[in-house]
C-alpha cells in the first residue's frame, strides 16, 4: 500500500509537470502571439482611429491601421514585407505616425522627424511619406518642410499625434493588449474589432489568415507600378540599390545616328600604275 501511495504521487507530481510545460510552451509559442478581440471602447477606438490623419497608397479595400514611429525597425520590416499581402486580399493599409515624447529627459525624435510628421498630418501626402521612408534616418533633413519647433500651430499637431497615440493606448489596456509598435488594429471577416502589438513577426499570420491574405506572393501579381508610388513599400532607412537606367546607345565612331542602317562601304579602287619611265633616246649620231 504505501508503495502505491508513493508512485500515486510520484504520477501526480509529473503529471502536473507536463501539464505545465506544455501550457508554458502553448503561451510562449502561440498564444501570447496572437491578437486580442476588442469588446470595449469599440466605438471610441473607431472614431481615434477616423480623426486620426492616415497615409495610404489607396486601394479603396477594407481598412487595416498600422500606428508606429519612423525608425521602428519592426515596422519598417511589417510594411515592407506584409502590406503587398495585404493588398492582394483587397485590405486598405493605413499608416499613423507619430513622434516618440521625451523620456527622462532624452529626446526620443529629431527635429526633422517632428516637422515631416506635422506636414503627414495636416496634407496626408503619400509621396512624402514614401520619400522619406526611403531615406535613412540619418539622412533625412525634412528639405523644404516647415518646422515644428518653435511653430505654435504645427507644434500643436505633433502634440496632437502623441495625445491620440496615448489615448489609444490606454483604451486597449482594457482589452488586455500591452502596447509595442508596430500597433495594427482591423476588422475580421465577422466584423470584429482586432488588435495586435505585433512587434514580433510571429504575429503577423494572424493577421493574414483574419483577412484571408496569401502567406507568400509572386512579384507579378503585385500589379504594375503606379506614377504616385502606389507599389512603392517603405523601408527600413537601408539605402536599396536602384535599377540601372536605360541609357541610349553610344553613337558609332563614323557619326551614324544609332539604329540607322550603315552606308555601304565604297567598292576600293584599284590603285593606279606608275607610268612607265620613257626610255632614254639612242644617240644616233653616227660617226
Amino acid at each position: 500500500m504505501r508503495r502505491f501511495f508513493i508512485w500515486s504521487a510520484l504520477a501526480v507530481v509529473i503529471g502536473l509537470a507536463l501539464a505545465g510545460g506544455a501550457y508554458w510552451a502553448y503561451w510562449n509559442y502561440y498564444a501570447r502571439f496572437q491578437p486580442v478581440t476588442v469588446t470595449r471602447n469599440q466605438a471610441e477606438i473607431q472614431r481615434l482611429l477616423d480623426e486620426a490623419s492616415w497615409v495610404s497608397a489607396g486601394g479603396g479595400g477594407e481598412p487595416l491601421y498600422i500606428i508606429g514611429y519612423r525608425d521602428s525597425v519592426a515596422m519598417a520590416r511589417y510594411e515592407r514585407e506584409e502590406i503587398p499581402k495585404l493588398r492582394a486580399a483587397g485590405v486598405e493599409a493605413r499608416t499613423i505616425l507619430f513622434a516618440r515624447p521625451d523620456r527622462e529627459g532624452l529626446a526620443q525624435s529629431t527635429a526633422a522627424e517632428r516637422a515631416t510628421i506635422a506636414e503627414l498630418w495636416l496634407t496626408r501626402d503619400w509621396t512624402l511619406y514614401q520619400r522619406w521612408t526611403a531615406t535613412p534616418v540619418r539622412n533625412w533633413t525634412a528639405a523644404g518642410i516647415p518646422a515644428a519647433d518653435g511653430n505654435l500651430a504645427r507644434g500643436a499637431v505633433v502634440e496632437a499625434g502623441r495625445d491620440f497615440v496615448a489615448r489609444l493606448s490606454a483604451d486597449l489596456q482594457e482589452a488586455g493588449l500591452s502596447t509595442r509598435y508596430p500597433l495594427i488594429i482591423w476588422r475580421d471577416r465577422e466584423g470584429f474589432m482586432k488588435a495586435c502589438a505585433c512587434s514580433d513577426r510571429r504575429s503577423w499570420v494572424f493577421i493574414r489568415d483574419d483577412l484571408d491574405a496569401p502567406d507568400r506572393i509572386d512579384p507579378s501579381d503585385v500589379g504594375p507600378v503606379d506614377p504616385s508610388g502606389a507599389q512603392a513599400v517603405p523601408g527600413d532607412g537601408v539605402s536599396e540599390s536602384l535599377p540601372y537606367p536605360d541609357l541610349a546607345p553610344f553613337p558609332p565612331a563614323d557619326g551614324t545616328a544609332p539604329g540607322a542602317p550603315s552606308a555601304p562601304a565604297p567598292a576600293s579602287s584599284p590603285a593606279p600604275r606608275k607610268a612607265p619611265e620613257a626610255k632614254q633616246a639612242e644617240d644616233t649620231t653616227f660617226f
